[in-house]
C-alpha cells in the first residue's frame, strides 16, 4: 500500500504519522488485512528518520490497529477496522450541476436495476449464463500471450479487426451496406449516440425522438442543448407526417420500436427517408436487439434503403452477447467517420483494445453466429411462454402490443388510467420485477407494462405472471369484481 502522510514542521512527526493512519483505518480507508509500506521504505519517502515510523506503528499495534508478521509485514488487523467508508469530498461546495442533471432518473428508467428478485421481468437484459465464457476466456487468453497490444495510444476508430469484422458481420446478418472504413467502434450504443450529437447537434437545435421513446437518447440530446421534441408512433411506428419541419436529427428505433416493439412499415420507412433528404436532416437508426426475430419477414434496415447518405447505423453487443463488454457501434456516411473519430478521441480516446481484438476473431470464427443461433431458440419459447401465460392470467386486463423481436414484449392495460406504477412496486414485494410504460412516454402516457424474457429462465415465467395477476386483483379490486360478474 502506498500511503500518502502529510508532515509539517520539523517535531512531533512520529505523532502526526500515528493520527494520520489511525484515521485511515477509521474510516475504511484502509481496509483489514491490507499491508503498511515497510518503516525503512515510509521513512526514506517522507525524510524522516526509521524510528519516528517505528515509533507510530508500534503505538498503533498496541492498540490493536496493526499486527506484525514475520515475512509479511506490518498490516491491518481485522478488529482493528472500526468503519466502512464514509469519507466524501467536500460536501459544502458552491458548486452546482446544471439543472438538467439534477433530477436525470426521470430519464434513465431502466439504467439501475434493483435488488434480485426471483421473477425478473427485466427489459433490456441477457441471459449471462448463456453466453460461451469458455470460449471467449480463451480467445482473450490468447490475445494477451500474444502480445500483440503496444504500449501506445490505439486509434479512436477502434480496433482495424473489429472495424473489419462488425462491417461483414451486419452486411450478412442485416444487409448493411459498409466497409471497414465506415465503422467507428465504441463504448456500447449510447457512447455512438454521444458521438453523433456531438459532430451534429448544435445547441438549440431542434432533434426529433420517438414518443414513447428511449429515455437516455432523449437525456443525452437535452445534455448537448438540443430543443428535444418527441414525436408520436402509432401501429406502424413513427408518425412521420408529425415531424417538426426545423428538426436536424432523428432517432428511432425501426427494427422493434422502444419500448412498445412494432416494426416500422416499408412505407413509413420510405416515408422518413424522403423527409430527411426533403429537410437535409440526419437520421439514427437504433438497431439495438433486431438479432433476436421469431417471426415475419425482417424488413430492410432504413440504411441499406438510404440513398442519399442521411443514416447513421447504430447497434451493439450488450444485448447478443453480454453488456459488460461495453462494445457498440457506428456505420455512418463517409463525411462523417473522421469527424466521429475525432469526437472519440477528445473524450474517450479508444476502447479496450485487447477485448476488441478477442471480438474481432470470436466473430471471425463464427462463434457470435452460433452464439446467437443458439439464444434465439432459447429466447424464443421464454417469450411463447410469456405470451402465453400473459393471456392465461392477464389477458382480460393487459393487451399485448403485437412484436416478433426483441428481447421484451409489452402489454397496455385496458384501463387506461389505471395505477400501473402502484403495481410494479406491489409486484416487486411479491418478487415480481416488471417496468412501467408510462416513465417511457412525455406526452399523454399510457398504462402498461414492458416485460422483459432475457433475465427470467423458463421455468419461473409462469409463477411470475400468475403472481403478477394476483397483484392485479389487489390494487385493480373493481376490476376482479367486474370480470367474475
Amino acid at each position: 500500500m502506498d500511503f500518502h502522510v502529510t508532515l509539517d514542521g520539523r517535531t512531533g512527526l512520529s505523532d502526526a504519522v500515528y493520527r494520520q493512519l489511525r484515521a485511515a483505518i477509521l474510516d475504511g480507508r484502509l481496509r483489514p488485512g491490507e499491508s503498511l509500506p515497510p518503516s525503512r521504505e515510509l521513512a526514506r519517502r517522507l525524510s524522516v528518520s526509521r524510528n519516528t515510523i517505528t515509533g507510530a506503528y508500534d503505538r498503533l499495534a498496541a492498540e490493536g490497529f496493526l499486527i506484525g508478521r514475520i515475512g509479511s509485514g506490518t498490516m491491518v488487523r481485522a478488529e482493528g477496522a472500526r468503519a466502512p467508508l464514509t469519507r466524501r469530498a467536500t460536501a459544502s461546495s458552491p458548486l452546482r450541476p446544471l439543472a438538467i442533471w439534477r433530477r436525470p432518473r426521470e430519464e434513465t428508467v431502466d439504467a439501475a436495476p434493483g435488488e434480485p428478485v426471483a421473477h425478473d421481468f427485466q427489459i433490456g437484459v441477457p441471459d449471462a449464463g448463456l453466453f460461451p465464457w469458455d470460449a471467449w476466456r480463451r480467445l482473450v487468453a490468447r490475445q494477451l500471450r500474444a502480445r500483440r497490444t503496444p504500449a501506445t495510444y490505439g486509434g479512436p476508430h477502434g480496433h482495424p479487426a473489429l472495424r473489419e469484422a462488425i462491417a461483414r458481420h451486419v452486411g450478412v446478418a442485416r444487409s448493411v451496406v459498409a466497409g471497414p472504413d465506415d465503422v467507428v467502434v465504441t463504448a456500447g450504443a449510447q457512447q455512438a449516440l454521444d458521438l453523433i450529437g456531438r459532430v451534429l447537434v448544435e445547441p438549440g437545435a431542434c432533434v426529433a425522438v420517438e414518443d414513447p421513446g428511449y429515455p437516455p437518447a432523449r437525456l443525452l440530446f437535452r445534455s448537448l442543448g438540443a430543443r428535444v421534441v418527441p414525436v408520436e408512433v402509432d401501429a406502424e411506428g413513427l408518425v412521420v407526417d408529425a415531424l417538426p419541419r426545423e428538426a436536424r436529427l432523428v432517432y428511432v428505433t425501426p427494427s422493434h420500436q422502444f419500448p412498445l416493439g412494432m416494426p416500422m412499415s416499408l412505407a413509413r420507412r420510405i416515408a422518413l427517408l424522403a423527409w430527411a433528404d426533403a429537410r437535409g436532416a440526419a437520421v439514427i437508426e437504433d438497431d439495438y436487439d433486431s438479432e433476436f426475430r421469431f417471426g415475419g419477414r425482417p424488413l430492410e434496415p432504413l440504411q441499406s434503403m438510404d440513398r442519399t447518405g442521411r443514416v447513421l447505423y447504430v447497434g451493439s453487443f450488450s444485448k447478443v452477447l453480454v453488456p459488460t463488454l461495453r462494445i457498440g457501434f457506428v456505420v455512418a456516411p463517409a463525411p462523417l467517420v473522421d469527424a466521429l473519430g475525432a469526437a472519440r478521441q477528445v473524450t474517450a480516446w479508444h476502447g479496450p483494445l485487447d477485448t476488441e481484438a478477442a471480438l474481432a476473431r470470436f466473430i471471425d470464427d463464427g462463434l457470435l453466429a452460433r452464439h446467437v443461433r443458439r439464444v434465439r431458440r432459447v429466447y424464443e419459447k421464454r417469450r411463447e411462454r410469456l405470451v402465453e401465460a400473459l393471456e392465461r392470467h392477464a389477458g382480460d386486463r393487459l393487451a399485448v402490443v403485437p412484436a416478433s423481436a426483441g428481447l421484451h414484449i409489452s402489454a397496455f392495460h385496458r384501463e387506461r388510467r389505471a395505477d400501473v406504477a402502484w403495481l410494479a412496486r406491489r409486484a416487486r414485494a411479491e418478487g415480481v420485477a416488471v417496468q412501467p410504460l408510462a416513465p417511457y412516454y412525455r406526452v399523454r402516457p399510457r398504462a402498461g407494462l414492458a416485460l422483459g424474457y432475457g433475465a427470467i429462465p423458463l421455468a419461473r415465467i409462469e409463477e411470475g405472471i400468475r403472481r403478477l395477476a394476483a397483484c392485479m386483483d389487489e390494487v385493480f379490486p373493481v376490476t376482479r369484481r367486474a370480470r367474475r360478474r
